[in-house]
This record gives structure tokens, sequence and C-alpha cells, in this order.
């Protein structure tokens, strides 16, 4: 009967449509059963809205880690690692050589997959990763803010090692230190110079063959651009200017990748013009080269014929006899034969100066004064 009792109204119900006789119930025990009731439903509903609560985070927390949200983040994290690696796995040696026959450094397709975004959320973590280095230079004093966690985080290490020391006996330091120091192995050092010494053989081999035009349109665009350069350093800062230059370079691929057609079909047409021009160009060029040699002949042959009759007329038929006259004798007389009786025999004596009179010495005339001077005739 207690446990009748102790079951609620529903239990009295069934136990007055039975059959059995009821005894009477004394007045005390149905105070005390009236008593535990109450006591035993408070905790009853608390049990019931500890589950309620239970269950609400439960389903909350399902709903937040197995709903569609949650979903979404984790495939686009997943494919987001698959890209990192699929880029880390693209640093391979190209197959076609430069020029001069040497082969290329693994960091050309590197840049090439990471600029050609065959791989969007690895290209646009770089892109990102760029404009914040650029954008934390110009705006944070890298070097104070270096110095200014340094001195923080020693300090605050300093502290808990001293503070736990003191009060403890265990320093706090002491408790995080590892029980070996980490070091840097020698096949991780020299994979890490390895990359370095590709990476700068990347940019001393791209410099040379832009240098040298490998590549014509990777030249000119080169060109293009150290001419705007050259223009807007006077107004934008460096820092500006390699966001664009960044900005350029990350998303002109993309632009090009999504218009394609559009910018092939331009190109194309481009190059029709072009080819159109430079064929009529060419075309102009050689017949006003065959008109201009012809004149230059015309002028030639004409001045050629003045010259050959300037060049009669300075010699007359009467001087051109008597260079042949002259050429005839001179010719004949050194045929002759000459002797020693032809010539007259050459003086032997000196020779000696005879003078007509002696020559008077002259006297001086001395002129008294009054008189005249004679006159010399």
């Amino acid at each position: 009967m207690a446990d009748h009792y102790s079951n609620g109204s529903t239990n009295l119900d069934a136990l007055k449509s039975s059959k059995l006789p009821i005894p009477p119930i004394p007045a005390t025990h149905i105070t005390t059963i009236l008593k535990f009731r109450k006591l035993t439903r408070v905790p009853t509903d608390a049990a019931s809205a500890y589950d309620a609560a239970s269950n609400g985070a439960a389903s909350a927390y399902d709903a937040v880690t197995k709903g569609p949200v949650a979903q979404n983040v984790a495939d686009q994290s997943a494919k987001t690692v698959d890209e990192l690696s699929n880029l880390s796995a693209s640093r391979r040696t190209p197959s076609t050589p430069a020029a001069t026959g040497q082969p290329l450094t693994h960091y050309h397709s590197f840049f090439s997959e990471l600029l050609s975004w065959n791989n969007p959320r690895a290209s646009a973590i770089a892109y990102l990763s760029v404009v914040a280095a650029i954008f934390s230079v110009r705006y944070f004093d890298m070097l104070r803010l270096g110095f200014k966690v340094t001195w923080m985080v020693l300090g605050a290490i300093v502290a808990a090692e001293a503070g736990g020391k003191a009060i403890l006996n265990k320093g706090f330091a002491t408790q995080l230190r590892p029980r070996k120091y980490y070091t840097v192995s020698k096949e991780t050092l020299n994979t890490a110079i390895g990359d370095v010494h590709e990476l700068v053989n990347f940019f001393v081999i791209e410099f040379q063959r832009i240098l040298f035009a490998e590549n014509v349109s990777v030249s000119a665009l080169v060109a293009v651009g150290a001419f705007f350069a050259y223009y807007l350093v006077k107004i934008v800062p460096y820092w500006g200017l390699a966001l664009i230059g960044t900005t350029l370079a990350f998303l002109g691929p993309l632009v090009y990748k999504t218009n394609r057609e559009v910018i092939d079909a331009q190109i194309a047409r481009a190059n029709e013009i072009i080819g159109a021009q430079t064929a009529q160009l060419k075309t102009v060029a050689q017949q006003n080269t065959e008109k201009i040699t012809q004149v230059t002949k015309e002028y030639v042959g004409e001045y050629t014929a003045k010259a050959q009759t300037l060049v009669g007329k300075a010699t007359p038929a009467s001087l051109q006899g008597e260079q042949h006259t002259n050429g005839h004798a001179s010719t004949h007389a050194n045929k002759s034969t000459l002797r020693d009786d032809d010539f007259p025999s050459a003086p032997k004596a000196d020779f000696k100066t005879e003078l007509a009179a002696p020559i008077e010495p002259v006297v001086p005339v001395t002129v008294k004064s009054g008189e005249q001077q004679p006159l010399l005739i």
C-alpha cells in the first residue's frame, strides 16, 4: 500500500476503482504523503530542466558543428590544405630550358603555378599575405614592435620564474623547459640553403632573360612598367608602388584567365591590324626605294655625261696633236746615238776678276760756313 500511495494520484484512483476494500488512511499519513510528494516533485522538475538544458546544448553543438555552415567551413579548409599541398608540390625544374640551354630553377614552375591561379585559394592567401606585409611595414614600426614584444615576453617569464621559485620553490619557466633544447638538423639547414640558392638564381636568371629579350612581350611589358614607375615615383610612395606592382602581378593573370576569349580575340585583331600595316609599310618602302634608285641612276648618268663633255672641251685636238708630235720626237731622240764631240769641253782654269781701272779713295769735302755745298752729279 505504501508503494501505491507513493506513486501519486493515479495509483489512488486505481485503488478506488478496484474491488478490494480500502482501509481508512489516518490523517497523519495523508499529511506525510502530501509532504513527500511536494519534496519529491522539486527534484524531478530540476532533473527535467537539467536534462532539457543538456539536450538543448547538445543539439546546439550539433547544429554548430554538424550544420551546413560548419560543413562548408570544413570543406573549404580541406580544399585550402589540398591547394597549398599542390602549390608546394609544383616546385619542379621545368623541362623547357632557357635560351642558352641551361636548366631553370624549380621556382620558375612555382611562381608560374602561383600566378596562374590554378589553385585560387592558395594564390589568394599569398596575395593577401603580401599585401598585409606591405601595410605592416608601412603603418607599424616593426623594429620597435619587435623590441617591445621581446622585453615584455622576457619580463613576464623572468617575473614568473622568480615568483615561482620564491613561493613554490619551482619556477614557471623551469616547468616549461624541454628536456632537450631544439636544434636545426643538417638536412633541414641544407634544404633551406638550397631553397635560398634556387630563389636567388631565379631572380638572376629572370633578370638576364628580360635584359636580353628572350621573351619580347615580357621585356616590353617590363619596359612599360618601368616607364610608368619612373613618373609615378614622383607622386606615389615606395610602399604604394609595391602595392600596385603586387596587385598587377597577381590580378593581371586572373583577369586574363577569366576573360581569355575576349582578350585573345582582341589580341588576334590587333596582330592582324599590325601585320596589315607592316605589310603596307613594306610595300610603300619598297616602291619608294625603287623610285629613289631609278632617279639616282638618271642623275648619275646625266652628271657623268656632263663631266665627259667638259673634259672633252678642255683637251682640244690641237693640244692632242702637239702632245703626239712631242712624244714622237722625244722617242726618236732617245733612239739616236749621242757622242762626246757634240758637247763643248768644260773650262779647267780658275775664274779671275779683272777690274777696268783702280778705284780711288773718296776724300771727304770740308765745307766752310757761308759757302754753298757743291752739288753731286
